[in-house]
């Protein structure tokens, strides 16, 4: 391989790491940085080059510089740094956490030429920690997690999946057969929403009399039908500012279906007998036991 191409061989390479990558003179300054890096801080590589090593921040080696006699760099003073957690300050003034490994390169005839740092970000990481963190916590009190017992790698997966819809407030369909704990997972789901405060309204679709069905979720006024001698509340209105559940959602008829679709693309109700749209703001947790994409 010809040196020209042996270059453009680890340019490549360099540039396309996920790590970022950064090459310091022996004075501490920046010389190179990769893409990654770039992506990583914020800023731009001409912002970088040229600069000494400090901007970045890092309270690994505290921006300690080899030309201050009294203070040299950690990196040219032990030579290395093996997977060390440090955090970096970004170019809009974030501190974000990095494993940081770093080594001084030499030439031929041994004599420091400069070092070289690679950064790994630790955000991902660090955010599925505090998941982990707040599933154990949950498992070491009696009921659980929300009621869900398990520890098994299967049942921390699903806790897992649990804690990220709920970060959300998107719409969440809850497969499973019947007595797998639907309910629990939606319950917890909703405890640990920005909702929690909010009610929970459960509602079993199979067991709604399909006569009746559109009353009970979305209400009627007063006269709408034979029966009906006063305005009532659906569950969709009782459920406003938090979660509705509703279980065996493939047991709805399509007419139901169709007009909860407009719930949820258009957040609003229409009591039966009423034709004026009444706003709701509600989360909609749903359940099966049916393969919905087949029916």
């Amino acid at each position: 391989m010809l040196v020209k191409d042996r270059d453009l061989y680890w340019e490549t390479v360099v540039e396309n790491i996920a790590e970022g990558l950064m090459l310091v003179d022996p004075e501490g300054i920046i010389t190179y940085v990769n893409h990654a890096l770039e992506e990583l801080t914020g800023y731009e590589r001409r912002e970088l080059v040229g600069k000494p090593c400090s901007t970045l921040q890092c309270n690994a080696c505290q921006g300690l510089r080899p030309w201050n006699p009294h203070k040299q760099c950690d990196l040219f003073r032990q030579g290395s740094f093996q997977r060390v957690r440090c955090s970096l300050v970004r170019k809009d003034g974030k501190s974000l956490s990095f494993l940081k490994n770093a080594c001084i390169i030499r030439n031929a005839q041994g004599q420091v030429i400069g070092g070289v740092e690679t950064f790994t970000d630790l955000t991902e990481v660090l955010a599925r920690d505090q998941v982990i963190s707040h599933l154990r916590q949950e498992l070491s009190r009696d009921e659980g997690f929300f009621g869900i017992i398990g520890q098994s790698p299967p049942i921390l997966q699903v806790f897992e999946l649990i804690t990220s819809a709920a970060a959300g407030d998107a719409p969440v369909i809850i497969y499973g057969e019947s007595g797998t704990g639907k309910e629990l997972v939606a319950a917890a789901i909703h405890r640990l929403s920005p909702r929690a405060a909010g009610p929970f309204i459960k509602v079993n679709s199979a067991a709604l009399n399909e006569s009746l069905l559109e009353s009970e979720l979305f209400g009627h006024v007063k006269g709408a039908f034979t029966g009906a001698d006063r305005t009532r509340v659906g569950r969709f209105e009782a459920a406003h500012g938090g979660s509705i559940f509703l279980d065996e959602i493939g047991d709805l008829p399509l007419a139901t279906q169709a007009k909860l679709l407009r719930v949820l693309q258009e957040k609003v109700i229409e009591k039966v007998g009423d034709h004026r749209p009444a706003p709701v703001d509600v989360r909609i947790i749903t359940a099966t036991n049916q393969d919905l994409q087949h029916l």
